[in-house]
């Protein structure tokens, strides 16, 4: 039987985020990365949440049913990371398991910097470590040639650019450039769900445009120009990392020395997989997720 998940507007500080949510017990929270949104995580949710647990995912902000603050400061990490803490009040309190993708990951990593008191467990699929993700951008050409799209999505055109001949710069990311060749037609109209919210296409920007990581350009050292510490990326929680190979946008470079920033660390390398490991191979995931948590 299909259990199907509860929709719940939440406010978390400042902002009102639309969250799916099904079953109850622990919290196990999903985080979904651009151009996504709450949907990608539809079978985690059906799975966890008749298995004993309160499985959620938000729409974060800027993305599909949630609020849309404008303005590049809304959507800095500490601003992002808070929304996570007042979101996790908001669904019953304590210690929770966490999950995230992409820039849900990103978010994830910092919140389990910035409030590993607050974790049992941390999950990432396809999101480097932010300290290896600078270290990457700043010395690695082949990782700076795979984040040139980095500079696409923070200039000031791109809304209009990706919004053109049906999101065809979009749909050539994700089917294309970061190796999701396996998208299934229910992806395809969640994605187009997605794009089709009003200010959505800007919200999403602007976690690229808001963020001191990306590859240099004439004229801007990017990443390059920050001077970072190890010691402050530490992270302190029980964390496994689910990685598809065949990522193109994020190379293998970013899980080296991953060990030495997350002490209790477990990396699953999926070699047949893309940047959308997520769609492509959902059970793996979820048995992951599931197998991990129980520890």
């Amino acid at each position: 039987m299909t259990l199907e998940p509860e929709h719940v507007t939440l406010e978390a500080n400042g902002v009102r985020l639309h969250c799916a949510r099904a079953g109850a017990g622990p919290l196990l929270l999903f985080l979904h990365g651009f151009p996504e949104s709450w949907r990608c995580w539809r079978r985690q949710l059906e799975h966890f949440g008749a298995r004993g647990r309160l499985a959620a995912a938000p729409d974060l902000r800027g993305y599909g049913l949630s609020d849309k603050p404008a303005g590049e400061a809304a959507y800095r990490a500490r601003v992002l990371v808070e929304d996570v803490r007042q979101l996790a009040a908001a669904l019953g309190g304590g210690r929770f398991a966490l999950v995230g993708h992409d820039w849900g990951g990103a978010i994830a990593w910092a919140f389990a910097v910035a409030h590993p008191e607050l974790l049992t467990h941390l999950v990432i699929v396809n999101s480097p470590h932010p300290y290896l993700f600078w270290r990457e951008l700043a010395s690695s050409p082949a990782q700076q040639a795979a984040s040139q799209y980095m500079l696409l999505l923070r200039s000031a055109g791109a809304e209009r650019l990706l919004s053109e001949d049906g999101h065809r710069r979009l749909w050539e990311m994700v089917s294309g450039d970061w190796g999701g060749t396996a998208l299934g037609e229910e992806h395809r109209r969640s994605l187009r769900d997605a794009w089709a919210e009003p200010g959505a296409l800007a919200g999403g920007l602007a976690y690229y445009r808001a963020s001191p990581l990306y590859p240099p350009s004439p004229g801007d050292p990017g990443a390059a120009g920050l001077r970072l510490d190890p010691a402050d990326f530490a992270v302190r929680v029980p964390t496994l990392v689910v990685w598809g190979e065949r990522d193109r946008a994020l190379l293998p470079g970013c899980l080296d020395g991953l060990d030495r920033c997350v002490p209790d660390l477990e990396v699953v390398r999926v070699p047949d997989a893309s940047h959308w490991i997520v769609h492509e191979q959902p059970g793996l995931v979820t048995r992951e997720i599931e197998r991990f948590i129980a520890r």
